[in-house]
Parts: C-alpha cells; sequence; structure tokens
C-alpha cells in the first residue's frame, strides 16, 4: 500500500497480487475507502484475482481536490486509474458510490471492463431515494480520525460530506438506453431493502443486455456487513 502519482494527483492505492491472475478492481462506497471495502471482498478473489484498490479524492486518505465528489469525476478518475496503473481491461466490483462508478466506466469504456458487479448501485437519482437532508453536523471523533489520517484540516469533512449528499441528490442521471451499451457480463446485486426502491434496481437489471440479478432478503444498503458469506459466495 502507498500512495502514486495520477495523473498529477497523489491518491492512496493498493494491491492484492496473484501473479499472471485476471486484475479485479474493488471500487468503494461513498463516504468510505478502500481499507473498509477490500476486507469484505477478498476472501473470495484473493487466490483467483490480481486485485487493487484506490481511494478517490476526497475518500480515504487521498486529499480533496476541485470537482471531487462528481460522479463524471469519479469516473474519469476510475479509467485514468485502469489506464496507468492496472494498464489491461478489468473486471469490477464496486459497492454503492462505487458501483455507480463501475456501470459509468462500463458504458464510457467498454473496452477496460471485462466484467462488473455493481452492489447496491442506483443508476438514476431518481430512485426512490430516502435521502435525509444534511444538517451540516459531523461527529467530532470522525473529524479527528480525518485529520489524523489525511493531514487535512478536521472541519474538511463537513464540507466533503456536504457535497456528498448535494451529488446524491441529483446523481447519477445514467439513462435506460445508455445502460444498453454495456456489453460486459453484469451482477447486479441488492438488498431488499435499500433505501432506493426494488423496482429501480430491477430496472437496472433489466436495461444491462448481459445482465443477472440478485436480490438479497433480509438486507439492506449494509448486504456486505449483514449477510458476507452469502454475497460472496454469489
Amino acid at each position: 500500500m502507498s500512495f502514486i502519482d495520477l495523473r498529477g494527483h497523489q491518491i492512496w492505492h493498493q494491491e492484492w497480487s496473484k501473479r499472471k491472475a485476471e486484475p479485479l478492481l474493488l471500487l468503494h462506497g461513498g463516504l468510505s475507502s478502500t481499507q473498509s471495502f477490500a476486507p469484505k471482498i477478498l476472501p473470495s478473489v484473493k487466490r483467483t484475482h490480481h486485485s487493487y484498490g484506490y481511494d478517490r479524492s476526497a475518500h480515504g486518505r487521498t486529499k480533496i481536490r476541485k470537482g471531487f465528489y462528481h460522479f463524471n469525476f469519479q469516473r474519469d478518475e476510475a479509467i485514468a486509474y485502469i489506464e496507468d496503473v492496472i494498464k489491461k481491461p478489468t473486471h469490477i466490483i464496486g459497492h454503492s458510490d462505487g458501483g455507480i462508478i463501475g456501470l459509468m466506466v462500463a458504458i464510457a469504456r467498454p473496452d477496460l471492463v471485462k466484467s462488473l458487479v455493481a452492489i447496491g448501485a442506483n443508476y438514476h437519482y431518481d430512485c426512490g431515494l430516502k435521502l435525509q437532508t444534511f444538517n451540516g453536523q459531523v461527529d467530532e471523533f470522525e473529524k479527528d480520525k480525518f485529520a489524523q489520517r489525511t493531514g487535512q484540516p478536521r472541519e474538511l469533512l463537513v464540507e466533503i460530506t456536504a457535497k456528498a449528499h448535494k451529488v446524491w441528490a441529483s446523481e447519477p442521471k445514467m439513462t435506460k438506453g445508455q445502460l444498453k451499451k454495456i456489453q460486459c457480463s453484469t451482477l447486479v446485486l441488492a438488498g431488499d431493502d435499500e433505501p432506493f426502491s426494488t423496482e429501480h434496481t430491477a430496472s437496472l437489471y433489466e436495461a444491462i443486455p448481459n445482465a443477472q440479478l440478485a436480490i438479497i432478503p433480509g438486507t439492506s444498503h449494509a448486504v456486505l456487513k449483514e449477510k458476507p458469506k452469502l454475497v460472496r459466495k454469489i
């Protein structure tokens, strides 16, 4: 694990190597990090794939930069990482915002995506999402951890959180026509009690030509935490 220069910006990344294995990119969720997400997936893939993960701008240990939370920005950052670090087409597993970014990469650059697992991902903000208005309050302990982890002012976490909520209320804006352009094998996986509607998840699955659908009973957006063994088995 280390920082690398990605087209002029220092990002934190990690590899879990399986020599000569096919690459796999792990994309963490919003306001999360690779270190939080990867352990939930690695038990299923560490012996079969050369896995990669990075903290997106303003996430984990990677510092903030202009435009950091818009989904088009995050899509382009993922494409740059695949092109410059992985350097070949890759499998992708993404959760929440990471799943959204995986969908967007598969639409924009189908040549870079061999397969996709989108967990708890919506393709449009108008999805029945029960998004609470951000009240400007962030736990003081979380601010301290943020400052220690990134070396940035602790109050910057409030700005990042506010920006995330603003983007979630207006993005993403993928269409079913765009989703039909996804060429790779795709698994759409979600809990049966996501913050967005099951109908939205079903419409995502139906729009992608080569897709499969898995709805995990008795789970929420935290499906990876609630039923990890079942998810890894799928």
